[in-house]
């Protein structure tokens, strides 16, 4: 008899893959509007700008997958004061992250932009909307917290409602800012900021009305232990890991949007579109892989193998199933789907060229979203954390340089290829070691 049934998986899965997908829904639609903007360089300095913002936000990823792994593995054991604790530490931890990147925001954006290697006009709207979106870190990080305390404990709909509605409002001002007042690419960056912070204060009234019987008896508990030295330092080796096995992806996506930069204007406008399309695949099999994290979590922390090998067996037919739906998706209109986007002739031609990549790597690339949720909800960063750098450093890199004269071709082989090194250096990993992960 399963423990856990395909209702339970969607129960969580769903509510994901729907918010989840209004995430890169939302960036086709800034790609759209830029991108039917007169010239190329308004694209591509809109995708080299929001890299400069966004790599921070994805590097602070380990917010998120901590919190969530955290919290899900004390909702499995029932304790509300350690949940409310990583609650804590995570919002301190992100508002500290952000401060600093906003004290030394022209530093960090002046370097970016010399490591682009863009084109004076690319580089001028690059600088333009990140000068704007960087005040938006603040936000976005303690929503990174927010949401992934959330999902530990099973508010999955709540997470959906949160991500739609700020979507929703980011919609909206886009089509204000760019299409009726014409400022162009500080039109995107207002909009992508003003949701930001509104997504920050829906998402704070959510978790505060969901714990609010538990506030005043926690608060000073949560206080008083917050400097315990001994806890503080495992969550901090927990974050350290995953910060490195995020910085080791976003070198592979950093590379790969400076590289178009350098290889022109058309280039990087339409990698800017083929990595748009790339997120909205990833974001929807994380729907998956994101109720997996927490039902794992849960076996953790109720120490149930059983409940974890059905999770996982569940979750990979299912990654599967998703995995072949989206490449179906992007064979019969992926071409389509480029001309919605753009209609600038020279950027949607050379699009066109490279949507054979696009096809495949759903079907390659699952496996490494999927174990990666698995992985969270264990909370065996250290794993992830070797299984990218190795994926990274001796898959991408090595892959590039060998395969660099076939131009961007060879730069989306080289990403191929370090997606399938991920999942199956990770499938390899679970399937030698996968129970012992739920001891304590």
């Amino acid at each position: 008899m399963t423990t856990v049934t395909h209702r339970q998986l969607f129960a969580l899965a769903i509510p994901m893959i729907l918010s989840n997908i209004t995430v890169p829904l939302l960036g086709l639609v800034d790609t759209a509007v830029i991108g039917h903007l007169s010239h190329a360089y308004f694209l591509g300095g809109s995708s080299v700008g929001a890299m400069i913002v966004t790599v921070i936000t994805w590097l602070c990823g380990f917010l998120r997958m901590s919190t969530t792994g955290l919290s899900a593995q004390a909702y499995g054991k029932q304790d509300v004061a350690q949940s409310c604790k990583v609650l804590v530490k995570g919002v301190v931890l992100a508002i500290a992250i952000a401060l600093v990147v906003l004290l030394f925001q022209q530093v960090y954006i002046s370097l970016a932009i010399e490591l682009a290697g863009a084109s004076d006009q690319v580089a001028y709207y690059a600088r333009e909307y990140a000068e704007i979106r960087i005040w938006g870190l603040p936000a976005a990080l303690v929503n990174l917290v927010l949401i992934g305390w959330l999902l530990g404990n099973h508010q999955a709909k709540a997470v959906m409602w949160l991500l739609i509605i700020t979507n929703v409002i980011n919609l909206l001002l886009d089509l204000l800012f760019v299409v009726v007042f014409d400022w162009q690419v500080k039109g995107i960056a207002y909009a992508t900021l003003i949701a930001e912070y509104s997504s920050l204060l829906i998402a704070a009234v959510i978790v505060f009305y969901y714990q609010k019987a538990y506030w005043r008896q926690l608060t000073w508990q949560i206080v008083s232990q917050y400097l315990s030295l001994v806890t503080l330092k495992q969550y901090l080796a927990l974050n350290r890991d995953i910060l490195i096995r995020t910085l080791s992806l976003q070198a592979c996506f950093v590379f790969i949007t400076f590289q178009g930069a350098r290889l022109g204007d058309n280039v990087v406008a339409a990698n800017a579109i083929l990595m748009n399309f790339l997120l909205f695949i990833s974001f929807g099999l994380d729907g998956i892989a994101n109720a997996a994290e927490v039902l794992v979590g849960k076996a953790k922390g109720a120490h149930k193998p059983n409940m974890l090998n059905d999770v996982v067996k569940m979750s990979l037919l299912w990654t599967l199933i998703f995995a072949l739906a989206y490449s179906l998706v992007f064979f019969v209109a992926g071409h389509w789907m480029i001309r919605l986007i753009s209609n600038i002739e020279p950027v949607v031609n050379f699009a066109e060229q490279f949507i054979g990549w696009i096809i495949i790597l759903p079907i390659v690339a699952c496996w490494s979203y999927l174990y990666d949720g698995i992985y969270i909800g264990l909370t065996q960063a250290k794993t992830m954390r070797n299984s990218m750098v190795f994926s990274t450093f001796g898959v991408f890199f090595p892959s590039w340089f060998i395969f660099q004269h076939l131009g961007n071709h060879g730069l989306w082989f080289a990403f191929t290829l370090f997606m399938a090194a991920r999942g199956i250096a990770l499938a390899i990993d679970y399937h030698r070691k996968g129970a012992r992960y739920l001891q304590p």
